[in-house]
């Protein structure tokens, strides 16, 4: 009987973490690929398209350092 109840209760528990990541993994999704910001320096854009634009900003000053 314990270990029906044990193998349930692992179930249970591993069943809400994977919830929990897919609802986090979502969440992060939507706050940097879809949801315009209009912070510093995102200028309207995506943080993630602002990311993506500064890689060669980036790459170019450090080689110039």
């Amino acid at each position: 009987r314990k270990q029906k109840k044990w193998h349930w209760e692992e179930l249970r528990i591993a069943f809400q973490k994977r919830w929990r990541n897919l609802g986090c993994s979502m969440w992060m999704r939507a706050y940097n690929e879809q949801r315009t910001h209009q912070g510093r320096w995102c200028y309207g854009k995506t943080p993630r398209q602002t990311w993506e634009d500064s890689v060669d900003l980036a790459k170019e000053k450090m080689l110039a350092a």
